[in-house]
């Protein structure tokens, strides 16, 4: 497949990580941002709940979550994905868990490393081929699991959608895949050098499944966010879980504030469908199903088509009434993920005929900020920074 001629971040993209990188974290909530609170119908409540005071109150409004770091220029969970979208100005990195045959939880997508690791290079590693059901799909690849720390920490990370982002490739082989534990210690030694925590948003990856086979996520979770003092209300780091009973666990373990993670309209948690619980995510997104969401958890994220579905062509359409509804019950609203290249953008915002170039990642910025959301997960923290500049300055 050919790629764009704007195979590199835009001079504009560029500028705002030279800008940002430094003043970004330290933000206050600007007045363009109290626009969200009005978007949102909450007036000024709104701004009293988020973007001042203790814990996740204390971030800027939009905040912007680097989602697998900053996964739009090497490749994702690697600590040097994590480093730039730091050193872009990100407010909050994202960590996605899974465990290891010996019980450690590294930062990977998926359990299955195929396309992110050299592992189908290795010889060595052949026979750990195999095919497993995760969630009811079934998986052809080499699983976490199936390898003890000490041989997952002999391959090398790589990018996983080199079509689309050719130039990570680049950095192929660079980084091995880091545990969660390296980047706790990363993270404190980059806090205690910039004077300021840093913000985590970490993901429990299909936690039914792991507990089916003796490898519970919550409890190992919690005995390192214990360990490193990130387990209390107003700790830098948020919990996030597209199951809620493993978020509902973890309330549980440890009082750090936590997200319920929200695909799409018709789709049903996997614990909801082991448990025999009908409710499916339009369940989850009226006012009933948020009120219980608020029961055990400060926030959701949602798909941003469910903030702004799209119609048969790709295009936005109308706005729902869930950022509202969501504030309504105090939760704070974390819709995820922008990306620049056109492939990724609703077809509003696409430049040109290439899937692989950028589109106007701008102007899709700027409508979702318009509707009141708290945060977003974006591949590309440097331009969420800058959309962000436009909007709480505009």
């Amino acid at each position: 497949m050919t790629h764009g001629a704007e195979t590199t971040p835009g001079r504009r993209t560029v500028l705002g990580a030279a800008v940002l990188g430094s003043a970004a974290l330290g933000m206050a909530t600007a007045p363009g941002a109290r626009a969200a609170e009005q978007a949102a119908g909450d007036g000024g409540a709104r701004g009293e709940r988020h973007g001042g005071g203790p814990g996740y109150r204390s971030l800027p409004v939009p905040t912007v979550i680097a989602h697998r770091g900053a996964s739009g220029y090497r490749p994702e969970h690697t600590l040097g994905s994590y480093q730039l979208a730091l050193d872009m100005g990100a407010h909050v990195i994202e960590q996605d868990l899974v465990p290891t045959k010996d019980g450690h939880l590294v930062c990977r997508h998926e359990n299955d490393i195929s396309g992110t690791t050299d592992v189908a290079s290795r010889p060595e590693f052949a026979s750990r081929r195999t095919t497993r059901s995760v969630d009811g799909t079934g998986i052809t690849g080499w699983f976490t699991e199936d390898f003890t720390l000490a041989e997952l920490k002999t391959l090398r990370a790589k990018e996983r959608i080199p079509a689309s982002r050719r130039q990570n490739t680049l950095y192929d082989g660079r980084w091995t895949v880091p545990t969660f534990e390296e980047v706790l210690r990363w993270a404190d030694e980059e806090g205690r050098r910039r004077g300021r925590p840093v913000w985590l948003h970490v993901e429990t990856k299909h936690p039914t499944y792991f507990r089916s086979i003796g490898l519970g996520l919550e409890e190992r979770l919690a005995k390192l966010l214990r360990r490193h003092g990130r387990h209390r209300g107003n700790s830098p780091v948020f919990l996030q879980s597209f199951e809620p009973s493993s978020i509902q666990r973890l309330a549980k373990l440890v009082d750090s504030p936590r997200v319920v993670l929200l695909s799409g309209a018709t789709t049903r948690p996997w614990d909801f469908a082991q448990a025999g619980d009908p409710r499916t995510v339009a369940d989850l997104v009226t006012p009933e199903g948020l009120k219980w969401i608020a029961s055990f958890a400060q926030g959701i994220g949602p798909t941003l088509d469910l903030i702004v579905p799209k119609d048969a062509s790709g295009k936005l359409g109308t706005p729902t009434t869930l950022v509202r509804d969501a504030h309504a019950q105090g939760l704070i609203l974390h819709p995820y993920t922008m990306r620049n290249e056109n492939s990724f953008l609703p077809a509003d915002f696409r430049r040109g005929t290439d899937p692989h170039a950028y589109g106007d990642a701008f102007g899709a910025f700027a409508v979702y900020f318009e509707q009141g959301i708290d945060g977003i997960f974006t591949d590309n923290p440097d331009t969420g920074l800058l959309a962000r500049a436009d909007f709480v300055d505009g």
